[in-house]
């Protein structure tokens, strides 16, 4: 397997995954061995992945910041950064809206298979239902207010806060820009080699991967819902994938155009950060890998790499985003609705600034339909017709979140002079390297 590249391994494990887990279910203590035996190593892998989250962006944004030794510099890539996520957001959520619009997947639901879907997971969607109240019956200053954390140690100690732990990163490596380099080069040394540390870790969690997919893959084989429910879903998942895939190459013009870089050599670089989100469905849990590709294998400057990709993580969900037109619009042809062209643009600017607040961890976006619904005035009880297919759909539109921060690094690494040739290290070059040095 050692000979295989990175990214053939992990789709061997995720084939082989699906293979086994469909095997099992074949005999009557098959899907109990999956889960109890098979299932929790891909949790390991996932926690193991989470682990580092929180200190690689803690590292990289710091080092990142602190690098560029000016705040003008800090300004400048940052308003790029946030610009052109919400530029690709909004093309995602109009692609979005064109789609469900052309194909209306929504009118081929029959009246029992509506009934039967609201029966089964009317539950589900009133707990996020619950949860998306709870955040509009907060102020509309309150998403700025949840950026700044009390205590930098409480927000670490929860994948779901990134942008408190963002905020505190830039802040600290602003102070640390401010401050004489006297006194800041210990403090810097210090985050530079944690930096090191931390990226190292990430080459050894990824010796893991193929066999982490393949107990997450098999896992969501077994547990996944009846087969009678997905074909009566099979229209609104082909809109939705077909959107995700016209995002994909979307990116792939945007990037060839701009950093003339030969599509093959974009998606080779990326592709094991692609399928690891597609087994993991969560940003947050891809990021160090998707950290390690960019910057190692399409040459994206790590002082770049550093501050966009935990931003991208935490606002850019263009994939998120198009789902959630796409499905909000569904939920209205279901049940029988007309959306008018001016509750559409709604949905425009709503899925756009519910994908800044979306949380960068499986099902976050869900609660966010919530607010959509809302918006264009859907009943939420509609969330019940997706949730048999929204897991497969989570994995296809957390490919296309990364797939997306993944261009922007380049696009604004290749703006500021900091895209080059690609570095790549091995997991174990700096032992080898150490061991011949004393011979």
């Amino acid at each position: 397997m050692k000979k295989i590249a990175l990214h053939w391994q992990i789709l061997i494990g995720m084939a082989l995954g699906v293979l086994i887990g469909l095997l099992m279910t074949q005999f009557e203590q098959g899907i109990e061995i999956i889960q109890d035996w098979i299932k929790p190593f891909g949790t390991i892998f996932i926690n193991a992945l989470k682990l580092i989250a929180v200190p690689l962006i803690l590292a990289s944004l710091i080092k990142g910041v602190s690098d560029l030794k000016d705040i003008s510099k800090l300004s400048k890539m940052g308003s790029r950064t946030i610009g052109l996520y919400l530029a690709t957001t909004v093309i995602a959520v109009s692609i979005g809206l064109l789609l469900v619009n052309i194909i209306q997947p929504g009118n081929s639901i029959s009246e029992k298979t509506r009934q039967e879907l609201v029966d089964n997971y009317s539950g589900d969607a009133a707990k996020y239902s619950e949860e998306a109240f709870k955040q509009k019956e907060s102020g509309p200053l309150q998403a700025l207010v949840d950026i700044v954390p009390e205590n930098v140690f409480g927000a670490a100690s929860e994948n779901k806060n990134m942008l408190q732990i963002i905020f505190f990163a830039i802040f600290f490596g602003i102070g640390l820009i401010l401050i004489p380099e006297k006194k800041s080069k210990p403090v810097k040394k210090f985050f530079d080699g944690f930096n090191e540390v931390i990226l190292k870790m990430i080459d050894l969690i990824m010796l893991a991967a193929p066999y982490g997919v393949f107990a997450l893959l098999a896992a969501l084989v077994v547990e996944s819902p009846s087969v009678d429910l997905f074909k009566a879903l099979i229209w609104y998942a082909f809109t939705v994938v077909l959107g995700l895939i016209l995002m994909i190459g979307f990116y792939n013009l945007l990037v060839w155009m701009i950093t003339k870089k030969n599509p093959s050599t974009f998606f080779k670089g990326i592709s094991p950060a692609q399928l690891l989100a597609f087994s993991t469905s969560s940003s947050a849990a891809t990021l160090p890998v998707t950290m390690e590709r960019v910057t190692e294998h399409l040459g994206v400057d790590e002082e770049v790499s550093s501050f966009v990709l935990p931003i991208g993580a935490t606002i850019n969900m263009d994939g998120t985003s198009l789902y959630q037109a796409v499905a909000a619009v569904f939920i209205a042809q279901a049940f029988g609705m007309d959306l008018s062209l001016g509750v559409q643009l709604g949905i425009i600017v709503t899925a756009t600034l519910a994908s800044i607040g979306s949380a960068a961890v499986p099902g976050a976006g869900m609660v966010m339909l919530v607010i959509v619904l809302g918006q264009a005035g859907i009943p939420e009880a509609g969330l019940a017709l997706i949730f048999a297919i929204d897991r497969p759909l989570d994995m296809c539109r957390t490919t296309v979140n990364v797939t997306g921060d993944a261009s922007v690094s380049m696009l604004i690494a290749k703006w500021l002079g900091k895209l080059h040739e690609p570095k790549v290290k091995e997991w174990d070059d700096e032992y080898h390297k150490n061991k011949k040095s004393n011979i």
